[in-house]
């Protein structure tokens, strides 16, 4: 009897632990960034797969501004500042960013504007966004890796 009980309550607790966890995943406080995580993904005009679709965004790791959730859906604004309903598990945590603004960006081997420059990225590219200091954030686009303005970037910084 003894070893049921105490079965029972040591699997009680490890629910209420992953429950608390995962809850607590979900309730981060907003804004915050995340990004695409499927090559395809559906905005909506409400927080339900039952709310007609507003846009459908075809690009992985296209960073997104968290907004308000709402029960598994995130609304979120996109680069353009379109607002929508997207369901929270086609959105990733991992940090990412978009290169704005008109012409060439640099891309640097250090965070300076004199260091060697190693690629000129265009407007629109989308990398992974790494640790950003004094106004530069690391990226890596498709392999390619250095130091980037952080005001060339849609997705660094506070959201």
């Amino acid at each position: 009897m003894y070893r049921r009980l105490r079965n029972f309550v040591s699997a009680t607790l490890l629910l209420t632990v992953f429950a608390t966890g995962s809850l607590a995943a979900q309730d981060r406080e907003v804004p915050y960034w995340a990004s695409m995580r499927a090559d395809e993904v559906n905005m909506r005009v409400g927080p339900s797969e039952s709310y007609q679709v507003d846009w459908v965004y075809h690009r992985a790791k296209l960073p997104m501004k968290v907004v308000r959730l709402k029960e598994g859906w995130r609304l979120v604004q996109d680069p353009d500042g379109a607002q929508g309903w997207i369901v929270a598990r086609l959105l990733s945590p991992e940090r990412s960013a978009l290169v704005i603004g008109k012409g060439l960006a640099a891309m640097r081997a250090d965070a300076d504007a004199n260091s060697g420059l190693r690629w000129n990225v265009e407007p629109g590219a989308v990398g992974m966004l790494g640790e950003c200091q004094n106004g530069w954030c690391r990226m890596d686009i498709e392999g390619h890796k250095g130091w980037m303005e952080e005001k060339r970037l849609w997705g660094a910084g506070a959201p």
